[in-house]
């Protein structure tokens, strides 16, 4: 399933443009000189050298391209699922394109006395000279066109919003995304924007997580896409480092490209069609109970200490109380009781403790609903507040 062009405001970027060549050789057609502060380029390489490739035979994928022109510095990686392009505020003195080892230069970087750092392409040699101080390393450089070319920011239906609102929106679904590239469909959010209003909604098959934001004004257009879990956090990420107030968001027939600040992440759209997830919502439910939310996700974490090798987290209602407790042979047991508006027939349900836990930490703040209905059928956490969250979880059946 499942770039932003460099800063051309930038105050220290300047260059010298030189007239192309006509020769295809990747070592004549890029002459590549630049100067940057050494914390300027690990910061950025910090953030770029996470989306490239580990695993990918083409050796180019496990490399950051740089490339150096008339409106500045820009650092790419892919590993051809999500692509990311970063500005790098530097001095240009030669323009031109390289991809360099993405770990190894991530290291080198971390490792320079400080101070300035200058990166010069020596073609005869097939490497790149990085000096900062009095360090100098000679760097072999990748297959510059092996390396894919990443997508400007736009699309068909181009949207901008507020990346607070798109951020805390991930923040309370993402962890409900499958990790089994098996069932890719379950691998992403069901992302949909419109009106005054941003949902996403993401479930493993185990859990299921909804949240709807309402937006400050209205949206000019909308759009619906399932975008990658791990697309979404890493762009959450970038948000958070940037700080920028908005993201633009440009969708494509396969595609979803984020511009936030001078960032750019793309990645590709997840085919197929997502779970219709409001009929997996029970529509009535035997017991509602609002419960202290922060209180409830404490005693979860403490007892989940005992809910070791596939324990089930056990939840006993009895009149007026709720305790948990968790069992593990051959390593302990613990219970703790917690006052809850419990009334009627006693029973017992069991939850996975991390998903119980992931769903009440979900909850902002304030009192959480619980919703039950029996100790086979799903249960239901709320958020108290009204602020449209909702987490569905499936329970555990307990061995008396």
């Amino acid at each position: 399933m499942r770039g932003v062009p460099a800063n051309s405001g930038h105050p220290r970027a300047c260059a010298q443009i030189h007239k192309p060549y006509d020769s295809e050789s990747f070592f004549e057609v890029s002459i590549v000189k630049l100067s940057a502060s050494c914390q300027e380029l690990l910061t950025q390489l910090q953030t770029v050298s996470r989306v490239a490739s580990t695993r990918s035979a083409v050796q180019a994928l496990s490399g950051v391209q740089l490339e150096a022109g008339d409106s500045g510095v820009e650092l790419r990686a892919t590993d051809m699922e999500i692509g990311l392009r970063v500005p790098l505020e530097a001095e240009v003195q030669r323009p031109g394109t390289v991809v360099l080892p993405g770990r190894l230069m991530l290291d080198v970087a971390r490792q320079l006395p400080g101070g300035d750092v200058s990166i010069e392409l020596r073609p005869s040699e097939g490497d790149v000279e990085v000096v900062s101080g009095p360090a100098r390393f000679h760097i072999r450089t990748l297959r510059s066109e092996d390396f894919p070319p990443l997508p400007a920011p736009g699309g068909d239906t181009v949207v901008t919003m507020p990346a607070e609102a798109f951020v805390q929106t991930v923040a309370r679904v993402s962890r409900s995304a499958s990790r089994d590239e098996t069932r890719p469909i379950l691998t992403g959010v069901l992302v949909s924007a419109s009106g005054d209003e941003l949902r996403m909604v993401a479930t493993d098959s185990y859990r299921l997580s909804v949240k709807e934001t309402k937006l400050d004004a209205p949206l000019e257009t909308g759009f619906e896409a399932n975008v990658p879990a791990r697309a979404l956090d890493e762009l959450s990420r970038v948000a958070a480092q940037v700080g920028a107030e908005t993201i633009e968001i440009g969708v494509r027939t396969n595609q979803v490209v984020f511009r936030v600040g001078g960032v750019v992440l793309s990645s590709r759209l997840i085919d197929g069609q997502f779970p219709n997830y409001r009929q997996l919502l029970p529509e009535t439910y035997e017991h509602e109970l609002h419960v202290p939310g922060e209180e409830l996700a404490g005693v979860v974490r403490r007892i989940s200490l005992m809910a070791q090798k596939n324990a089930p987290l056990r939840l006993s209602f009895t009149e007026g109380e709720l305790t948990v407790s968790a069992q593990t042979p051959d390593v302990g047991e613990a219970s703790e009781p917690l006052p809850v508006p419990f009334a009627g027939e006693p029973f017992e349900i069991g939850f996975n403790p991390e998903f119980l836990r992931d769903g009440l930490e979900s909850v902002a703040s304030g009192d959480v609903i619980l919703k039950l209905i029996s100790p086979l059928r799903p249960g239901l956490i709320e958020a108290g507040d009204g602020s449209g969250f909702l987490y569905l979880i499936m329970p555990i059946r307990l061995n008396v």
